[in-house]
């Protein structure tokens, strides 16, 4: 299983624009259409990834929770479909159904957004701001396969409550780590 860690986009930098397939619904969508009130988290997962695996259901609960609250989240696959079929478009779509993904899952068919987001693993978050400026970039939380730490969210959450309370995030800030973005070659 490999272990690499998220690149750490600088701080501030804006949300590179895309519209990608929503494999849920089957149409195009765009960041300006989907983007929150008061934040947005976009995250490159995938379907096969077991650091993916670990944290679906947590996805799950925070996107349920923060959604409400103005918050947006859309998650994002840039895997070579060829030499890992397992996270086509079509399985991505029967993926998002059978873990009750309450956001739009989108293929990155050219893997463009993903370099434009400079990601580097699954799962990799970004948090933006209502200016879609990046306020957080990293881990979910201290969980990894295997570790013994329950999941919690807890840097993910806490990036999220310091956009709706107005507040700078201080806390450290932490790579994400996964499996490498399988790249095209």
């Amino acid at each position: 299983m490999a272990r690499t860690p998220s690149n750490m986009l600088p701080l501030g930098t804006k949300a590179p624009y895309f519209s990608l397939l929503d494999t849920v619904s089957d149409s195009k969508r765009s960041l300006n259409e989907l983007k929150g009130e008061h934040g947005t988290v976009v995250m490159f997962i995938c379907n096969h990834c077991p650091f993916v695996i670990h944290v679906n259901s947590e996805l799950v609960a925070i996107a349920n929770e923060y959604t409400s609250k103005g918050i947006s989240f859309i998650a994002i696959s840039s895997n070579d479909a060829v030499n890992y079929p397992q996270d086509g478009p079509d399985k991505m779509k029967v993926h998002a159904k059978s873990e009750g993904y309450p956001f739009p899952y989108l293929y990155d068919e050219t893997q463009e957004i993903a370099k434009a987001y400079d990601a580097a693993c699954t799962p990799d978050f970004y948090v933006f701001n209502d200016g879609l400026e990046l306020v957080y970039r990293g881990q979910l939380d201290d969980s990894r396969p295997g570790n013994g730490i329950p999941l919690s969210g807890k840097d993910l959450r806490n990036a999220l409550d310091c956009i709706l309370e107005g507040k700078e995030n201080k806390a450290n800030q932490k790579p994400s780590i996964g499996c490498n973005i399988k790249w095209k070659s």
